[in-house]
């Protein structure tokens, strides 16, 4: 069996196996950007107040400060500050208490996760508050009807552990005529980002970037570079999608939430959040009900709105009951 044919077995597996675990299968009609009818409405309560951290992902940043907006308006008395610079970020900013809430595009490592339990003598809490389908981005007036993994690590790595022959013009990657010659343009997040990590295990997997991959220190200038470059070629969260790019089909897939859940979409992840609740005491009424605000009804439709995948109420109801 070829290591591309592997890869997308596992990744496949994975991403069925973590929408059994938390909740999210899809409904039959694939409306899954829809926000679900079932979620609860939020219910303000009282004792609310104070400051409110959140440092971690870029990914997550214009989702945190629409969340942050609908819910100061709920509760003046609570100033949110936020600083998004990527997921690698929120880990420290737990540990040292610079922060309540670490948003982070991919799962922590082991090595952070021991970190913080080195410190606290116990785990970091998380909850997942949207899915994501990892967007590969071309100019909008690009042709190339769609990608595989294949040719997308021929293009961003130095490796090619998927077999692949590296790819420097768009003609290495099936384009012709006056595509043929222009060379591509490569695009990506810095080392700090989630999202570097999660493509770099996937797309290319676990190998090394290219030398010539133009790293930018956060999604939006990911975007904003490929569409101001006909020859530009990227990835980004879906959500940062504007009219001056799109988002290609990978490996005969577009990006939605059904295709990311099957694992037919290859680059599907959970977005989440992390925050520290010892065990066996009662989570701060802020961070509490902000989570809370997250996962209901409202909360969701943020998710939409910034242009991800919303969670379906199984798994919204099961990451509320972890918040006491």
């Amino acid at each position: 069996m070829c290591k591309n044919t592997q890869l997308q077995i596992v990744m496949k597996q994975s991403m069925k196996m973590m929408a059994l675990a938390l909740g999210l299968a899809v409904t039959v009609s694939g409306q899954a950007s829809s926000v679900d009818v079932k979620l609860p409405a939020y219910k303000k309560v009282s004792g609310v107040s104070g400051t409110l951290n959140s440092v971690g992902s870029d990914t997550l940043n214009n989702m945190m400060a629409l969340w942050a907006e609908s819910f100061q308006a709920l509760y003046p008395n609570v100033k949110i500050q936020i600083e998004g610079k990527g997921s690698s970020t929120a880990p420290p900013a737990l540990i040292e208490g610079s922060s309540q809430i670490g948003p982070m595009s991919r799962p922590m490592k082991a090595t952070e996760i021991d970190a913080f339990e080195k410190k606290f003598g116990y785990k970091p809490s998380a909850v997942g508050v949207a899915i994501d389908a990892l967007a590969v981005f071309v100019h909008k007036d690009n042709p190339a009807k769609g990608l595989t993994l294949k040719q997308i690590d021929s293009a961003f790595s130095s490796t090619f552990k998927l077999g692949g022959k590296p790819a420097k013009n768009w003609g290495d990657l099936g384009l012709s005529g006056a595509w043929s010659n222009r060379a591509i343009s490569l695009y990506g997040r810095n080392s700090a980002s989630g999202t570097y990590g999660v493509f770099k295990d996937i797309a290319l997997s676990k190998g090394d970037y290219a030398s010539n991959v133009k790293e930018q220190p956060g999604s939006s200038a990911v975007v904003q570079g490929i569409g101001s470059d006909l020859g530009g070629l990227g990835y980004s969260g879906y959500g940062y999608k504007t009219s001056s790019v799109r988002a290609l089909p990978v490996n005969g897939y577009p990006p939605s939430a059904d295709n990311a859940l099957s694992g037919k979409y290859p680059l599907g992840r959970v977005l989440y959040v992390y925050y520290n609740h010892k065990p066996g005491t009662k989570l701060d009424a802020t961070t509490r009900e902000f989570l809370k605000f997250t996962l209901s009804q409202l909360g969701q439709e943020v998710v939409v709105k910034d242009g991800y995948f919303p969670l379906n109420a199984g798994a919204a109801n099961r990451f509320r009951s972890k918040l006491k």
